[in-house]
């Protein structure tokens, strides 16, 4: 992605077009936005103030005016725009402008993909926008795990319920999460963040029944998130994300079955095999 902070670097993008990689290794199509903070450090836009601390609100990190005018531009361009959103005002706020520029541009909107990165508290309201839109939640399983245990104290229960790390309420709604691991923030491990998506506990294994449970992604969601549709949010759904003939020869071999053993084996797993381009590249020893 190239990062919208630097307005020329975009501009001059913009003018060249995207760089897509016929070998699948490095393509150039994304603009990325950073929009607002972090939840602990209260730097996440919220619609309300802090449950902690009633007098802040967070704010945005990034003028709303640079990505209403950075969404029509990479619509124009053939590019797509991922936008940083932790908070629920910060996720509004974006969906509004992609609906102004796609509503705007219908021609060029039909196939956009647009993206929020994180999508971490959504208004419920905001919810079923996702897959009305067409914008895919960029999300980070492993954020829950990690978060969860204070992020009460930032948003209180009734938010925290209704509107946090939402993964089965966006996916029964219809949109397509791309699942990651956020490294450097987390770990670059996907195997914990996969345990986070099926349990909703932390790595520690609290609580026994996981957070909010009804949120948890099934095994076979969170399998897609992390290859079918996470290569759908990249534009390569057809050669990539599936082992199946026509597509690139990259894939990993497990020591264990992700999608059969207990759950309280899953974070023992561990990569066996890495195979990029039918070559073996890594082996455990």
């Amino acid at each position: 992605m190239i990062t919208g902070g630097d307005r020329e670097l975009v501009y001059e993008w913009f003018k060249k077009g995207p760089e897509i990689d016929s070998v699948g290794l490095l393509t150039i199509r994304s603009v990325k936005l950073n929009c607002d903070g972090a939840l602990g450090s209260r730097g996440a836009w919220l619609l309300q103030p802090y449950s902690d601390r009633p007098d802040f609100s967070g704010m945005a990190t990034l003028s709303m005016d640079t990505v209403m005018k950075t969404s029509r531009e990479a619509l124009k361009y053939g590019f797509q725009v991922c936008s940083h959103a932790i908070g629920d005002r910060a996720n509004k706020e974006i969906l509004d402008r992609y609906e102004v520029a796609f509503l705007e541009n219908p021609e060029k909107s039909s196939n956009h993909r647009f993206r929020i990165e994180h999508a971490q508290h959504l208004h419920p309201d905001d919810i079923p926008r996702f897959a009305k839109l067409g914008v895919i939640p960029a999300m980070q399983a492993i954020h829950m795990s990690s978060d969860r245990p204070w992020a009460i104290e930032r948003l209180g229960e009734k938010r925290i319920r209704e509107g946090a790390y939402m993964w089965q309420a966006l996916l029964t709604s219809g949109a397509k999460i791309v699942n990651g691991t956020d490294a450097p923030v987390e770990p670059l491990n996907p195997i914990p963040s996969f345990y986070a998506s099926v349990t909703r506990k932390t790595l520690q294994g609290l609580p026994a029944g996981g957070y909010e449970p009804e949120q948890k992604m099934t095994r076979v969601q969170a399998l897609r998130s992390y290859t079918l549709d996470a290569a759908f949010g990249a534009f390569e759904e057809n050669r990539k994300g599936s082992i199946q003939p026509g597509k690139l020869a990259d894939f990993t071999i497990f020591t264990q079955d992700l999608m059969a053993i207990p759950e309280d084996q899953i974070l023992k797993t561990e990569v066996d095999m890495t195979i990029l381009g039918g070559k073996i590249v890594y082996q455990r020893q």
